[in-house]
């Protein structure tokens, strides 16, 4: 057989139905597992959506009452769900008779919790007992119009800023004990800056 007649026969083979249809298979395989990556692609983008819809939000900070746990601009991550209010949360609120925006205070007492406030020592007390503190920025020193002991209604909480100094919070007659239903929800991660992405305490 020579060369020409040789390369006849690949051609033959080349076109063969055999060959076709392992091709077609290849072909149609490929299809599958594109088909199949942006199905994928689509239900997670799906979830992510209906997560944020209806069990998280991403909120901006606004101002420098929760300097230096939370900085002006910041973007948080809170949620609702199944939450209780909890001395110690930090959370977003949405007072507006006070501001349009929503607000991030801390939870410092909850409902049937006594609040005082030593201002010349910088000290605020729940239940008679000093809280430890190290999330402020400063002590306790300025009054606004707080006299205390003031015991927190039902429904209610007591919150402050972590920047005690410069900060309107339940301290002030405009904001007082504020109503459970006005919280968004619990601010649980930082996710911008980057450099501070991570859980918030």
């Amino acid at each position: 057989m020579d060369i020409n007649n040789e390369s006849n026969v690949m051609d033959e083979k080349e076109m063969s139905p055999e060959n076709e249809l392992q091709s077609a298979k290849s072909s149609s395989k490929l299809l599958s597992e594109i088909y199949d990556w942006i199905q994928c692609l689509v239900s997670a983008l799906l979830i992510c959506v209906l997560v944020f819809v209806f069990f998280v939000r991403m909120i901006d900070v606004v101002g420098h009452s929760m300097e230096p746990t939370l900085n002006n601009r910041d973007k948080v991550i809170i949620s609702d769900l199944f939450y209780t209010p909890k001395s110690g949360d930090i959370v977003i609120l949405r007072l507006e008779s006070f501001r349009k925006e929503p607000i991030v205070k801390r939870i410092i007492a909850t409902e049937g919790q006594t609040v005082d406030i030593n201002f010349e020592k910088g000290i605020v007390y729940v239940d008679g007992q000093a809280l430890e503190e190290d999330y402020t920025a400063e002590a306790t020193f300025t009054r606004l119009d707080f006299y205390g002991p003031v015991t927190v209604p039902d429904g209610k909480v007591f919150v402050m800023g972590d920047n005690r100094n410069n900060s309107t919070d339940s301290r002030d007659d405009r904001i007082g004990f504020i109503d459970e239903r006005y919280i968004m929800g619990k601010v649980y991660w930082t996710v911008f800056p980057l450099k501070k992405f991570g859980s918030v305490y």
